[in-house]
């Protein structure tokens, strides 16, 4: 059996599909992935021997100017990877027993399945954008609102208006080119009824809180085994754990001054500090011995040996610190990253900083919370409730199809 995985979008939405691919494969599948053409992605996908299909502008071109992304972007940005769906994949995807999609809206690739006469399965990462009585668009889901339930409605079906602003006249332009009929509702059409729900049940409880029949499988993880490089693996052996502060995918949207910030609250606790370079591009912010830079490296094996873990809320991060049993500050600045934080504060895990700015004070006073013994062993008894075979229930969810 052959599938054709496909994605747009950062680490985040690239790593749990790396995952998928050699769940499959060790299945006796063979699948691929589509998806952004950056260095970072290249690397991973080699690593794990899955073939990468390249898909649309790079992630890091986008989002790494010195202002975050605009309204203005996503109306250039949505048409093009439309356009690249239905060229690429209508290539790629010949001969494919199964095509499916995550990520970025992910417009056109239900379209180019149904052209070719393959079956479509739309994954997701966490419920925050699904249709739901409980939450309007946009909010974290169970957070106080004064709305009632015709009201999200009406806010939903709004949202619908909105993707189709985006998607629904290149959507159906390059439909009509392949004689197919037009799409009414571009996001339900995409998200499909039964979507996967690629999440952690502990991090992530799903029941009841869309309108959609959800399949949970568990987070997608992609094994690591390479060790620790000896430089960082010196330093973590030279001293107490560190804490260790990174924002992933994250570059115009980090903190502004965050590296200083977080030396000087770490350092405040009497800790180390190990920061994550990233594609914020993290430095020391002095020659001191207590700080460390590191790069690209084996998380699931990093965050089990650190006091605690400073980053910005993503999927992937969170539910690898969660499974390694490392206290977290999660500082969200954009989409998804609110609702994780709130899910690890809620799970007394970790500490939400939700104001926009942290300073020294702030972030002191988070890290006071999360270096504690007590948030230490209930970080430790959540772990063991962190599912690891999320990967391989969704490959042979796929497989029986």
């Amino acid at each position: 059996m052959r599938v054709l995985l496909t994605t747009w979008g950062s680490r985040g939405d690239v790593e749990p599909l790396a995952g998928l691919a050699v769940a499959l494969r060790g299945l006796g599948a063979e699948a691929s992935v589509a998806a952004p053409p950056d260095d970072d992605f290249v690397e991973l996908l080699g690593r794990a021997g899955v073939p990468l299909v390249p898909l649309g502008p790079s992630v890091k071109s986008v989002v790494s100017g010195e202002k975050p992304p605009s309204a203005k972007d996503a109306f250039w940005l949505g048409p093009e990877l439309v356009r690249a769906r239905f060229e690429v994949l209508g290539s790629a995807a010949g001969g494919c027993d199964l095509v499916m999609a995550s990520g970025l809206m992910p417009a056109g690739v239900r379209d180019v399945a149904e052209k070719l006469g393959i079956p479509y399965v739309y994954a997701c990462f966490q419920i925050f954008g699904l249709p739901s009585r409980h939450f309007r668009p946009g909010a974290r889901p169970g957070a106080p609102s004064s709305e009632d339930e015709t009201d999200f409605r009406v806010l939903w079906e709004q949202d619908a208006q909105r993707v189709n602003g985006l998607y629904g006249e290149p959507l159906n332009t390059h439909r009509a080119a392949l004689g197919m009929p037009p799409v009414d509702n571009v996001r339900d059409h995409v998200f499909t009824e039964r979507p996967l729900l690629a999440a952690d049940p502990t991090l992530c409880p799903s029941e009841g809180m869309t309108e959609l029949d959800l399949v949970q499988t568990g987070a997608w993880q992609l094994p690591d085994e390479r060790p620790l490089p000896d430089d960082l693996a010196a330093f973590l052996d030279a001293g107490t754990p560190p804490v260790y502060v990174g924002f992933g995918s994250m570059a115009a949207h980090a903190p502004q001054d965050i590296a200083r910030v977080a030396t000087e609250s770490v350092r405040a606790h009497g800790r180390r500090v190990l920061l994550g370079s990233g594609w914020a591009g993290l430095g020391l912010v002095d020659d001191a011995d207590d700080c460390f830079v590191v790069g690209e490296v084996n998380q699931q094996a990093l965050f089990r040996r650190v006091a605690a873990v400073v980053h910005h809320g993503g999927a992937g991060t969170t539910t690898t610190a969660a499974g390694a049993g490392a206290p977290q500050v999660i500082m969200p600045r954009i989409a998804d990253q609110p609702y994780w934080a709130s899910r690890v504060a809620d799970l007394g895990i970790g500490v939400a900083h939700t104001e926009p700015t942290p300073t020294v004070e702030s972030l002191t006073a988070a890290l006071s919370t999360v270096l504690t013994p007590e948030m230490r062993t209930r970080a430790s008894e959540v772990a063991g409730m962190i599912r690891t075979d999320g990967a391989t229930v969704a490959a042979k969810m796929l497989l029986e199809r």
